[in-house]
């Protein structure tokens, strides 16, 4: 069977997650529901929270059940394939080769992954922002539609890198340091704050607000996103070594370089070894 790219060949699976009370939080691709021997029976990513404020909040967690058989950094993997599958830049044999993991691991196969999200701070966060920018240009010398150009993944940028200590051991050092950190960067805060109003998809964090990756955990993640009804867990590709941070919460997320930060707001799917390694902690 042909299958055009604007088709998801395992839509099938896609069920509702109801919420307690009636209704439905919103719909997501069951790995179970493949029938797969690999996967398990309990291998679902995604159920509704027990804890009473979450789900008078309509907030969706991400568990990892204890009786599946894929490790949970497989699902994340498995299910970004399974969702973005178009048989063009995810295909069918993609997520074959990350259900059969133990076998393509030690190869170190090459399998594709669409990020939910990327992370920018402001010192490699300028550029991609410029780049934008002009790309825009370009296309309004061709007489297209300037507007289109857009990042295609929500995009944070967090203004954390311009930070200089000049005062200290005042009362008023946090106040100072703001203010000669807004004398020193007035252009690039200004155009920031226009790229943040000029595309869509985009968040500066403004200055004073905390360092990146603080925010990252306490504010930006979303451990499960719900965009348009579609329920898929948070993952995120960020510009600063200390990304990984965000594993604490379930959340993939790892440091990449501007170039392919810029490549994943872009839409491009990015490839990776598939390679899993087991640690046990004990105490």
């Amino acid at each position: 069977m042909c299958v055009s790219a604007s088709e998801n060949p395992f839509r099938s699976i896609l069920k509702a997650l109801e919420k307690p009370g009636g209704g439905e939080f919103g719909s997501y691709y069951s790995l179970p529901a493949l029938n797969d021997p690999r996967i398990g029976e309990s291998a679902s990513i995604l159920i509704f929270a027990t804890n009473k404020k979450l789900i008078e909040r309509n907030v969706v967690v991400v568990v990892v059940d204890d009786a599946d058989k894929l490790p949970y950094s497989i699902r994340i993997l498995l299910e970004s394939a399974i969702r973005n599958c178009d048989e063009f830049q995810v295909k069918s044999k993609d997520v074959e080769k990350i259900l059969d993991w133990e076998n393509t691991s030690p190869k170190q196969v090459e399998i594709p992954f669409k990020p939910a999200r990327v992370l920018l701070q402001d010192f490699t966060g300028v550029p991609a922002v410029v780049d934008l920018a002009c790309m825009r240009d370009a296309m309004n010398n061709l007489g297209g539609d300037s507007n289109k150009i857009n990042p295609l993944v929500p995009v944070d940028l967090v203004i954390d890198h311009s930070v200089q200590v000049d005062v200290a051991r005042s009362e008023n050092a946090v106040q100072a340091n703001m203010e000669l950190e807004f004398q020193r960067n007035k252009e690039r805060f200004a155009f920031l704050k226009w790229g943040s109003n000029a595309f869509d998809n985009m968040l500066v964090v403004p200055p004073g607000s905390g360092i990146v990756h603080q925010v990252n955990l306490e504010y930006l993640a979303r451990v499960v996103f719900n965009r348009n009804g579609l329920l898929y867990p948070d993952s995120v590709v960020g510009t600063d070594s200390h990304t990984t941070m965000i594993d604490g919460l379930g959340v993939a997320g790892w440091g990449v370089g501007g170039i392919e930060a810029e490549a994943t707001m872009l839409g491009q799917v990015k490839l990776y070894a598939l390679s899993v390694r087991n640690s046990e902690l004990t105490a």
